[in-house]
């Protein structure tokens, strides 16, 4: 492989791991504060893939209103879920929870199709990020660029508003002790609010980021929750940074795998997480539970 070709393919490596990360990420805080396992997360993604088509094409709004008309969508959606019906099965056993979650898939999957029919949507590029940029020996094209930058800022922003924050010292001393939380005066219920929103929230956003790149079909959310679990189980559950590095490995995986393993690029992912999972079964970042 030339230089040129090995660039242009860890380029877009990089991008497809960025858009996961901010997907996976959202899934990934969800369960470390909730300790929900959000099978429900890639319908959120479809939703917002939806959704900004919906914007932007029958509305006719810039591309990234339509970002943010995603993300406002699914926290509306995320939150009246949660409070009407989430905020019951904490402290259940997962299996109640993950027959919720399911359950929310199968009425969400119906809504959409009355909503958006089965036909096969696009999402164009955003005005001026259709182009490419020359570095001379490789051409790079403006919005898998975007995305390899959006990618850390959120990373950081986020870990910014964890570990720098009040809010932050709050959500994790939720992940810790949530009865002691609560006995200190704060609303417990109302942070796991809002962390169920802001991760519904970045699904979709990665899924209005995503419309660009893939096919807006019924169906496309099934993809999507497994490659965000394989991510979240690399890196470890709970564990943003985790996550971020999970979603590299998932990204460089995959785009390396098209080229010199094609027969085998579906199956790559499934054996890199099954070999982090013999080394270290609770991922690369986690911690045994033992130990928390």
């Amino acid at each position: 492989m030339t230089t040129t070709m090995f660039t242009l393919n860890a380029f877009y490596g990089l991008a497809l791991a960025m858009n996961m990360f901010i997907i996976a990420s959202g899934l990934n805080l969800i369960f470390g504060v909730l300790r929900v396992i959000n099978f429900a997360h890639g319908m959120f993604y479809m939703f917002g893939a939806y959704i900004i088509f919906t914007v932007t094409k029958s509305w006719g709004a810039p591309f990234f209103v339509g970002v943010l008309a995603s993300a406002a969508g699914l926290a509306v959606i995320a939150l009246v879920i949660e409070r009407l019906l989430l905020r019951h099965l904490y402290g259940k056993e997962h299996l109640m929870q993950l027959l919720f979650t399911f359950a929310v898939v199968l009425l969400m999957s119906d809504a959409a199709k009355m909503i958006w029919g089965t036909d096969q949507y696009s999402v164009g590029y955003p005005a001026g990020l259709g182009g490419a940029v020359n570095l001379g020996f490789v051409v790079l094209p403006q919005y898998q660029l975007f995305l390899c930058v959006v990618g850390p800022l959120i990373a950081i922003a986020m870990w910014l508003l964890v570990d720098k924050t009040r809010a932050g010292r709050i959500v994790r001393a939720a992940t810790q002790d949530r009865e002691m939380l609560a006995a200190l005066g704060v609303n417990v219920p109302m942070v796991y609010a809002a962390v169920f929103t802001i991760g519904s929230a970045l699904a979709g956003v990665g899924g209005a980021l995503a419309a660009p790149r893939v096919a807006l079909v019924p169906g496309m959310d099934a993809t999507i929750i497994n490659e965000c679990f394989i991510i979240v189980i690399i890196g470890g559950l709970g564990h943003m940074w985790g996550s971020f590095v999970g979603a590299l490995a998932f990204g460089f995986v995959v785009q390396f795998g098209t080229v010199w393993a094609p027969n085998w690029q579906d199956v790559l992912p499934y054996l890199l997480m099954l070999a982090v999972l013999i080394v270290r079964p609770w991922g690369l970042f986690g911690q045994p539970e033992s130990g928390r």
